[in-house]
């Protein structure tokens, strides 16, 4: 079994940010991703809220990070962790392919948008369907567009979305909106927002990109022409294999603060995996570097 100072799991930004803080402070690591090195900002074709980088696309961004942490020694491998077993002073980090072994681990698994379950949803994100509008709001400026969900982040997006979009409907499966009132007001007075309460996507209409959706409601199905849907029903985060070495929240994020600490001595968490108000790439950076340190200087005083 390889040996490592820190073994990293998950390969987004605060993942690759993680490995490349370790590897400056003298230690080895190992990654371990089992889906897309550079994690869910690598479908997003355009991001403009990272600082001193004007416009890049995801994957052009976490590419760039991947080559930095593996200049400097980071090793990779594609492997899915299955469970994690305290030894000692150390940890048994076990995959599908093998097993590794690492004095100190850091979590940064993320947390993947729910999806509506629809055919060819997945085909379609990015290329329509998209589960950020920060991300990609400013790629339909002055089209019609429709938002999914009934919480705070849905009625938030919705805001956003309606100060540039032509239109914009924002579709709700229940009688009642979970989120704030005063944002659903808002919401209401705005003259190119139609609200379509109890009311589901059904169908995604479009070959190549999204050209609009079915939608179903108690007055029936209707077709709605559109450019963009934004779907913004919560998060899943993928912390299920790890649920018997650390705490989870009701949620089934992991319970660790601003200083990634989690209720496992040796065992960190950052970026989207952990209990936290903002998830955005600007945390997930920070979250991976303050879990490096932390993972460092806890093997320092082993």
């Amino acid at each position: 079994m390889t040996e490592y100072d820190v073994a990293v799991i998950g390969a987004g930004m605060a993942g690759l940010t993680a490995a490349l803080n370790i590897k400056r402070l003298g230690k080895s690591v190992i990654v371990l991703e089992y889906e897309t090195f550079g994690g869910q900002i690598t479908h997003s074709p355009l991001v403009e809220n990272y600082p001193c980088v004007t416009a890049a696309s995801g994957s052009e961004l976490t590419s760039t990070l991947f080559d930095q942490a593996e200049q400097l020694g980071a090793e990779f491998e594609s492997d899915k962790v299955v469970k994690i077993i305290p030894d000692n002073a150390a940890f048994d980090v076990v995959c599908e392919s093998g097993s590794y072994r690492a004095k100190a681990v850091i979590l940064a698994t993320g947390a993947k948008p729910r999806m509506l379950g629809l055919e060819r949803e997945e085909e379609l994100t990015g290329e329509g369907v998209s589960y950020c509008s920060l991300c990609d709001g400013a790629f339909y400026k002055n089209c019609p567009i429709a938002v999914v969900g009934g919480g705070n982040s849905a009625l938030g997006e919705a805001l956003n979305l309606a100060s540039t979009a032509s239109k914009v409907y924002l579709i709700h499966r229940g009688k009642e909106f979970r989120g704030e009132k005063i944002k659903a007001d808002k919401l209401k007075s705005l003259p190119n927002v139609e609200i379509l309460m109890e009311t589901k996507v059904t169908e995604l209409i479009g070959e190549d990109c999204l050209k609009g959706i079915k939608i179903s409601s108690p007055d029936g199905e209707r077709i709605i022409s559109l450019d963009a849907l934004f779907v913004s029903v919560g998060h899943e985060p993928c912390n299920s294999a790890f649920a018997d070495v650390v705490g989870l929240d009701d949620k089934g994020y992991i319970i660790a603060g601003e200083d990634c600490l989690t209720t496992r001595k040796g065992i960190f968490a950052a970026g989207d995996c952990r209990t936290k108000k903002i998830r955005q790439l600007t945390t997930a950076a920070a979250d991976g570097s303050v879990s490096a340190e932390a993972a460092c200087a806890y093997i320092d005083n082993m």
